[in-house]
């Protein structure tokens, strides 16, 4: 049985295709009782295409087991206005024109989630959300966007982050997965209660000034289990 390290960390740009692979086959695994489509691999080299043209301007967090297998991934991408963010290529949404009520600061892109099915992290759903969001809770009036599966979206707002849905559903790697926004009121008080499950050096992102000191929460423990 292979261990899992209980640590996200950063993933290098050298396994993008790796990270690629993961995300394709665990959608599937959870969506289509792991029945993988004949053009699976296009999905892969789409993805491993995308992710490589963003790296510049994106953190890739993973936890893997002690043979270097991938278990978790998520990515968050700050957006420079002039690369096509899958929200764009996917639903065909501007981002610029999606939020009309909501001074924006920095604009955000949250993606490629997924856990191994078999992972035994109960908390690894949070840790990498954190992860994820910690840029954006950087400062007030940031904004980050996402296509989310709907059942993901479900335990997303159970958790406490709060999701505008901004475009009609579509089946996309085997799930129905929904355009929404996240804005930095919706995912600071997420964020407060469950930072202390990361060590503080993986939350000090290279994509955002250091977290201001008012950003404070007790340290709680959560047992919540991805479904």
């Amino acid at each position: 049985m292979n261990l899992e390290r209980n640590y996200p960390e950063n993933l290098g740009k050298g396994q993008i295709l790796d990270l690629a692979k993961f995300i394709v086959t665990e959608n599937f695994k959870h969506h289509s009782n792991n029945v993988l489509p004949q053009n699976y691999e296009d999905d892969i080299n789409s993805i491993c295409d995308e992710e490589i043209k963003y790296a510049d301007n994106s953190e890739i967090f993973v936890v893997k087991n002690e043979t270097e297998d991938i278990t978790g991934a998520i990515r968050v991408l700050k957006w420079n206005y002039s690369d096509v963010l899958p929200i764009q290529k996917i639903f065909g949404i501007n981002p610029l024109l999606a939020i009309t009520d909501y001074d924006v600061k920095d604009i955000f892109h949250i993606g490629r989630f997924a856990i191994q099915k078999e992972s035994k992290d109960i908390n690894l759903f949070k840790k990498l959300m954190v992860c994820a969001i910690a840029p954006v809770c950087a400062q007030k009036g940031n904004i980050a966007f996402a296509e989310i599966d709907s059942k993901l979206l479900r335990i997303l707002r159970l958790l406490g982050m709060k999701a505008s849905v901004i475009g009609e559903s579509i089946e996309y790697l085997g799930s129905e997965t929904i355009p929404v926004a996240f804005t930095y009121d919706g995912l600071i008080n997420f964020y407060n209660k469950n930072k202390s499950l990361v060590a503080p050096e993986a939350l000090e992102s290279s994509l955002t000034p250091k977290l201001p000191e008012s950003v404070v929460s007790e340290n709680e423990t959560y047992n919540y289990s991805l479904v």
